[in-house]
């Protein structure tokens, strides 16, 4: 986007310097990239005149441009001659959209171009050099010329695609006052034509039709804007459409009347219908494309590009000015799949303000006919013009939540105000409409983006309270559980925060949470589980030949459409055997003990107990267990569900571990001091009868809570010995504090006896 700083004082009463204003636009979200101080053609005096030894029409002259130094230049004016003060135009400048440059003329150098009156945009005069007062200072500019601001928009402000919507953004930010322009609507004039809209694409469609014009130059204001952002001016017609595209970005096209034939029809294209367009480009349409039509065909490609016939030429007499609003999807498909972009095209992708096409349309007919002259004969309207349906419930205490920043309500609603938005209040509810050219500010958080921006990115460091954040904390408590497991053997992965609903499905009954339009068919939901992108890494990798992984992941995975419907999961896997064949020692498969040992690491030493029950889909109903602490769930651990291997075709061994949410995991305690006892340690063996179905680890967990000097537990054999029972042995280790004796023993190894079959509804086994 490229404009003038006395364009933007139209809209702007500043005394800041082009300088200060791409710097405020550029901490305000548009970057400047270029300041470009164009070169002003001067007064220079012709001090020595020749004939071109191999021209019969050209001169070599040597003119005084008050630099000390006589420069050549070539010139084939018919007025030049010895004493003439004329304009000079040096390498750099820019005249009718052509940069000047030295370079030879039929053999001879011309360091520049001396230039006519119509070449400076002054007159119509082209019959030869202008000529100057004869007090003109030598070397002094002969027109003013404006800086040009060069700036890349990002995709989310379309209003900073008018030169108005960049002024309030200024004015918001201090920089000055804001013009607001005289806007007008042009009178209804009942013409013979009018518009038929057979497309939903078009919600308005407004024209006007003016006779009798003669077409001329536009006025030097609009030609040397023009100019000066690389538009070559032709005449005001066309001129004032592309004036208005930049100065309110409402793009618009002008048709010569005479060569359209009956009323103007918005319609679909039909599929294979062709149309050449005004480059002399023929395009195949499709019934996805939205063209402007009459009785005889397609005149031109909506939003996108005008037809070759209905064009304006020089001898163009009668004219109608289109103005209309159009889907920004549709054309942007249509742009994209013939391969024309245009100035058009590119405003109505991002989103124009829908309301302005009459006001358009006003300001160039004003234009054209200041220029050419003409008479309004008629003027139409299809559609209606869209009304404002955004209302934003916004409350002033989301700013500091989001930001952590003061900002009194008070100053927040004049931030707004300036903006162009309308504030009401309802006690701490406001309920604030956006301006309509503001197509981008839908939700809450825009409004605090607003605010921020505006406020200043620079200052918030300046008065910002800087404390350590939850989310801070968060990031220091998930990096120590990373460190965890990767000290375990494991390899941190990365996947995306998509997931695969048929995968999904598979693994749990969680509702998916499908994406409107997924990037790819795979990846069609915000993901509710971690380990289904873990399971097509081992898919991978087990074609790849490598079956053995040790990888985790910790990251967000998706309750709900809604921002706070998430939550933080950590998902581990070990596949395939424990290390590679050795003729040293013999490898094993990874079981679920090894991944049950992974969150035992994670609970810190805390007390848990192990439950059977209610296997989720994803684990063998028979290879799992739960991580409880009471009735609390904290983690799970299994083997793949061998239907589920099936289905997604892994024929290597999966061993899972689940902590469903982080804030369930216990945070790490001061562990306890290791006991560092003066005497030996102790062991005694156990064995007792329970039923079949009572789980190993009650068993010893109840066996260790029978004394403090109990530190250690390990189960050494169990067999089923029919009639729904089944024999557990475990070894405990003893850690004496002070000598023990015989007696002290067996009063220890009684008290295990009695609790575990008290509360096990065990019995010791003799034999």
């Amino acid at each position: 986007m490229k404009w003038t700083y006395d364009w933007l004082k139209d809209y702007l009463k500043t005394d800041a310097d082009a300088s200060r204003v791409a710097d405020t636009l550029t901490r305000t979200g548009l970057e400047v990239e270029d300041l470009i101080e164009p070169v002003a053609p001067i007064a220079a005096k012709i001090v020595e005149c020749k004939a071109h030894e191999n021209s019969d029409h050209l001169h070599v002259l040597k003119v005084d441009d008050g630099s000390g130094t006589l420069r050549q230049v070539v010139c084939g004016a018919p007025n030049a001659r010895v004493g003439l003060i004329s304009a000079l135009a040096r390498p750099g400048c820019v005249i009718e959209g052509h940069e000047i440059q030295s370079g030879k003329l039929r053999g001879v150098l011309s360091d520049g171009m001396m230039c006519s009156g119509r070449e400076l945009g002054i007159n119509e005069d082209h019959s030869g050099i202008i000529e100057l007062p004869e007090d003109t200072k030598i070397g002094s500019p002969v027109i003013n010329t404006e800086t040009v601001f060069d700036a890349g928009i990002t995709p989310n402000r379309p209003d900073y695609l008018a030169v108005r919507g960049i002024a309030r953004d200024l004015a918001a930010c201090g920089l000055g006052e804001y013009i607001a322009p005289k806007d007008e609507i042009l009178s209804p004039v009942k013409g013979a034509r009018k518009v038929n809209i057979e497309t939903d694409k078009c919600p308005v469609y407004q024209f006007c039709e003016i006779h009798d014009i003669k077409i001329a130059p536009s006025s030097s204001t609009v030609k040397s804007r023009l100019a000066a952002i690389g538009i070559n001016p032709k005449n005001a017609p066309i001129d004032a459409t592309n004036y208005i595209c930049y100065d309110m970005s409402q793009p618009m096209h002008c048709f010569d009347a005479d060569e359209i034939e009956g009323d103007i029809t918005v319609r679909n294209a039909k599929n294979g219908e062709k149309f050449t367009d005004l480059f002399g480009s023929e395009h195949e349409l499709s019934d996805a494309d939205v063209v402007i039509a009459d009785e005889k065909g397609i005149l031109a490609l909506a939003g996108v590009v005008g037809g070759a016939r209905g064009m304006t030429t020089d001898n163009t007499k009668n004219i109608i000015l289109e103005s209309a609003y159009f889907n920004p999807v549709s054309v942007r498909k249509t742009s994209k799949r013939i391969g024309v972009s245009t100035d058009s095209s590119y405003r109505y992708e991002r989103g124009i303000d829908p309301t302005i096409t009459g006001i358009a349309l006003s300001k160039a007919a004003k234009i054209i006919m200041e220029a050419c002259g003409g008479k309004i004969v008629g003027t139409g309207i299809g559609g209606e013009i869209p009304k404002e349906s955004r209302a934003i419930k916004y409350s002033p205490d989301l700013f500091k939540k989001k930001t952590g920043i003061e900002m009194d309500a008070s100053h927040q609603r004049e931030i707004l105000e300036k903006l162009g938005f309308s504030v009401s209040e309802d006690k701490a509810v406001w309920t604030i409409v956006p301006t309509s050219a503001r197509v981008d500010v839908e939700l809450p958080e825009n409004i605090v983006s607003e605010l921020i921006r505006v406020y200043g990115y620079d200052n918030i460091s300046k008065v910002a309270k800087h404390t350590a954040s939850d989310a801070a904390k968060h990031i220091d408590y998930y990096m120590s559980i990373k460190k965890e497991l990767v000290a375990r053997g494991l390899n941190e992965a990365k996947s995306f925060g998509f997931g695969n609903s048929k995968i999904e499905s598979l693994l749990s009954d969680k509702p998916s949470i499908n994406i409107a339009n997924p990037i790819v068919n795979t990846m069609d939901t915000a993901r509710n589980n971690l380990l289904g992108s873990l399971l097509e890494f081992v898919v991978e990798n087990e074609k790849r030949g490598l079956p053995d992984l040790n990888i985790f992941e910790l990251g967000t995975v998706f309750d709900g459409d809604m921002p706070e419907q998430q939550h933080t999961q950590i998902c581990i896997i070990r596949s395939g055997n424990t290390s590679p064949k050795h003729w040293q020692r013999r490898n094993r498969a990874y079981d679920i003990y090894d991944v049950k040992a992974d969150l035992i690491a994670l609970m810190h030493g805390q007390n848990f107990t192990v439950c059977a029950d209610n296997a989720p889909l994803w684990a063998h109903p028979f290879r799992y267990g739960a991580i409880m602490q009471g009735k609390k769930k904290i983690a799970e651990f299994g083997e793949l569900h061998p239907s589920v291997a099936h289905s997604l075709k892994i024929k290597t061994s999966v061993m899972i571990a689940i902590v469903e949410d982080t804030e369930n995991l216990p945070k790490a305690k001061k562990s306890k001091e290791p006991v560092i006892s003066d005497f030996q340690p102790i062991t005694r063996d156990f064995a007792f009868i329970v039923d079949s179905e009572f789980s190993a680890e009650k068993l010893t967990s109840v066996a260790v809570s029978s004394d403090n000097r109990i530190q250690d537990v390990i189960v050494f054999d169990a067999f089923d010995m029919g009639d729904g029972k089944k024999s557990i042995a475990f070894t405990i280790t003893i850690i004496p504090t002070e000598n023990m004796s015989d007696e002290d023993l067996l009063k220890l190894q009684d008290k295990v006896i009695e609790n575990v079959e008290k509360k096990c509804n065990a019995k010791i086994r003799d034999k």
